[in-house]
């Protein structure tokens, strides 16, 4: 297994490449926007440098890395020799089963393919494909190229063939595979999607204010991140959609998504990637910042 596709340049589609292109991986990065591609290899690059700067890759590794990655606006000719494809497009189900509908129609027979979901059903997937057996989730955790955990997601049909084979190839890219089982959420967001959720309505509840709840899980509970800053950095929109999932999946009110948060997303305030969630991420407030220091 050596050559690799991966489908989405955004934050998660170029981190995956990157680290299957740093680890020596014939890497295609496919969107539909050559804009979009240009950014992630830009992300990439960038990415890169900081880990020169850090001394933990040399000049060679980095120019090798990019020369690792070929990029493609189209689905078909991006996919026709693979041997694997990642899909990390937005957490959409619509959007995922028509994905995989012509990655199955396109890719070679014996590649697996593989979803960088968060919530959304591997068997439900697998099952608008010809190769249920060959379906698995791959949940990288942001930013890719510093966490090591990666959740192996099994579907109902998923063969232990493959799901051998790809514990093993997250363990060459230095990660830390973990198998669970296909229900809504799997383990990562059923357990920190509630908790996110659970943060926001004590902000609506009007119990204390962003800065105090998330200062109270930082230091109370040696969070690195509070809980809302967590939210913004993840997308609050992303969010809102794994809660809708675990929600719909479940039937339990548990899961059901603050009021708050559903006016959030429907205002446009997404976190970092809008520049407003429930900090001030604007060019104008991180101007006020560097005149403070």
């Amino acid at each position: 297994m050596k050559n690799i596709a991966v489908i989405g340049a955004g934050t998660m589609g170029n981190g995956i490449a990157h680290v299957f292109a740093q680890n020596n991986y014939n890497v295609n990065l496919i969107d539909i926007s050559q804009e979009a591609l240009e950014k992630g290899l830009a992300t990439i690059t960038k990415n890169l440098d900081r880990l020169l700067v850090k001394e933990k890759i040399t000049d060679e590794i980095k120019i090798q890395t990019l020369n690792n990655i070929n990029t493609f606006t189209s689905i078909a000719l991006g996919v026709k020799n693979v041997d694997l494809v990642v899909e990390a497009a937005t957490e959409n189900v619509d959007l995922k089963l028509k994905i995989f509908k012509q990655l199955d129609d396109a890719a070679p027979d014996k590649a697996i393919l593989a979803s960088n979901t968060s919530s959304i059903s591997i068997t439900e997937i697998a099952a608008v494909t010809k190769r249920p057996d060959k379906i698995i989730g791959m949940h990288f955790m942001n930013p890719v190229p510093i966490m090591k955990l990666v959740e192996i997601i099994r579907g109902f049909n998923t063969s232990d063939e493959v799901t051998k084979t790809i514990m093993k190839l997250s363990e060459n890219l230095k990660k830390v595979p973990v198998e669970v089982n296909d229900y809504p959420g799997f383990v990562a967001n059923r357990i920190l999607m509630p908790m996110l959720n659970e943060a926001i309505e004590t902000l609506y509840n009007g119990v204390a204010g962003v800065y105090e709840i998330d200062t109270v899980m930082k230091l109370g509970m040696a969070h690195p991140m509070g809980p809302l800053q967590l939210a913004d950095f993840i997308g609050l929109d992303v969010c809102l959609s794994i809660l809708n999932v675990m929600y719909d999946g479940f039937k339990n009110p548990k899961y059901a998504p603050c009021p708050l948060l559903v006016n959030m997303v429907k205002a446009g305030k997404l976190g970092v990637k809008t520049g407003e969630g429930f900090y001030d991420y604007s060019e104008s407030k991180k101007a006020e910042k560097v005149a403070k220091r």
